[in-house]
């Protein structure tokens, strides 16, 4: 099981790094609430289900939500 742990951390990382280095702004929202969902899987194995479920609801539902809601809001502005 070190093994998925090993998996997911990396790619955790290649998540966090392709988010900061897309040119698009949803898929780099899209991408932080990946990041956010792995790593409240991490927290479910570490036996922290309080930490995991706070991380899923606002790290990656809420804080996704928000974020897409704002580039919409904007580019329609823009236009």
């Amino acid at each position: 099981m070190i093994y998925l742990d090993v998996f997911l951390c990396v790619l955790t990382v290649i998540c966090a790094v392709a988010a900061m280095v897309t040119r698009k702004l949803v898929a780099a929202a899209i991408l932080a609430g990946v990041v956010s969902l792995i790593v409240s899987y991490l927290f479910v194995r570490m036996k922290a289900p309080d930490v995991a479920m706070t991380e899923a609801a606002i790290g990656a539902a809420l804080s996704t939500v928000i974020f897409l809601i704002a580039i919409r809001r904007t580019e329609e502005e823009e236009r």
